[in-house]
């Protein structure tokens, strides 16, 4: 078996090794090393080890480490993380990101919060525990492509035997338990119009002006969004819809014969998604009759519903315990709803801060290494022990 690292040591593989995700093909790598390499340490640790190739990306990776004493069939805690980072902004990192660089009093590099070093902290935290102790399953999740289309969370029935009573998903919460936010939907909006010679508006179909109908009816759709649906727990706290790139046209003396509008929805906990898409298509009626054929609306991913945790539910109220921070909502997505989805109580809860998420020189504070790792030890224990 490897020898196992140390902590940091650990951060610096995961950091040193590129695993982003990115519907940009240019961008996309493949998270197979980063996969090896947990599947390397969890198994010095004395973890099972199943390895799952993505039906819906072949070339990305799942991984499913698990101990489960003897007679034990379902129940325990499972730490989840995603695998992937963003691509990052080259020429405003200051230095390599894939360098794990220690400086006042940070470590900074690419997935250092946002979260690839999540899984440093977990093995760091097991470091200290016998496996053979364990009254219940403990299982560690690694999964691709949370970053873009969650292509991993949609495939967890990979892991059949994947049962817990509890998951906590290691995102940068500064160890604070989330326990709800929205969904997340991506759409294309796409008009095909008819070209021809700029002095003739007339013998051609106009893209652009169509386009121009669209979010016209789009932009009522915001305010509808704001009348229909209220859950005062958000900042913001009805759904919203984001124009968010709008592509169309090639040159001044043409009629623009196509244009493509991307958009972003954030579908509240519990709203049902085929409704949402019925607001918008209610308001397209009269543009798509004007235009026959010329409007289509494709999803650029599968869309991720909103997630909701009970409060008072039994792993929210020992996270809190044990950290001493009370619940609250975000405003990002993650992959709880796909975790929540296997029946047990989830909440979202690492270290880091979101605020570094996506950013360039990403990092964590090294003065709050020892106070997570000694939370997320206590947990574990509090539930397998």
């Amino acid at each position: 078996m490897p020898q196992l690292p140390s902590f940091i040591q650990m951060y610096r593989d995961l950091v040193a090794i590129p695993s982003v995700s990115c519907l940009d093909p240019s961008w996309d790598t493949s998270n197979k090393e980063v996969i090896e390499k947990l599947a390397g340490w969890l198994e010095s640790l004395g973890f099972q080890i199943d390895v799952h190739e993505l039906d819906r990306q072949p070339g990305k990776y799942n991984l499913l480490a698990h101990y489960v004493p003897d007679g034990m069939t379902q129940g325990g805690l499972l730490l989840a993380g995603h695998t992937d980072t963003v691509p990052w902004d080259e020429g405003r990192w200051t230095h390599d990101p894939f360098k794990l660089r220690e400086e006042n009093g940070r470590l900074y590099g690419l997935g250092t919060a946002d979260m690839k070093g999540f899984f440093a902290f977990v093995i760091e935290a097991l470091r200290r525990i016998d496996l053979r102790t364990l009254k219940k399953p403990l299982y560690i999740l690694a999964t691709a492509d949370e970053e873009t289309t969650m292509a991993g969370a949609r495939e967890l029935d990979a892991f059949g035997h994947l049962k817990p009573d509890f998951a906590i998903i290691g995102e940068p919460t500064s160890m604070t338990p989330v326990i709800m936010h929205k969904g997340h939907l991506t759409e294309s909006v796409r008009v095909t119009g008819k070209s021809g010679h700029s002095s003739n508006p007339a013998a051609g179909i106009n893209a652009i002006e169509v386009m121009h109908d669209v979010i016209t009816q789009l932009r009522s759709v915001q305010n509808d969004f704001r009348k229909r649906y209220q859950d005062d727990s958000f900042e913001v706290p009805y759904p919203t819809l984001n124009f968010g790139a709008i592509h169309g046209g090639d040159a001044a003396n043409r009629i623009c014969a196509c244009c493509e509008l991307h958009l972003d929805m954030r579908p509240l906990p519990g709203m049902n998604i085929d409704e949402l898409y019925g607001v918008i298509d209610e308001r397209l009626i009269e543009v798509k009759a004007k235009y026959p054929g010329a409007i289509c609306l494709e999803h650029m991913h599968e869309p991720i519903p909103g997630y909701r945790c009970d409060p008072e539910s039994e792993i929210v109220q020992l996270a809190q315990g044990l950290t001493g921070n009370p619940p609250e909502p975000a405003n990002y997505c993650t992959e709880a709803p796909f975790v929540q989805a296997l029946g047990c109580q989830t909440i979202i809860m690492g270290p880091g801060n979101i605020a570094q998420a996506h950013q360039p020189d990403e990092f964590i504070q090294i003065d709050e290494i020892a106070p997570a790792q000694s939370q997320l030890r206590d947990l574990i224990r509090s539930v397998c022990l």
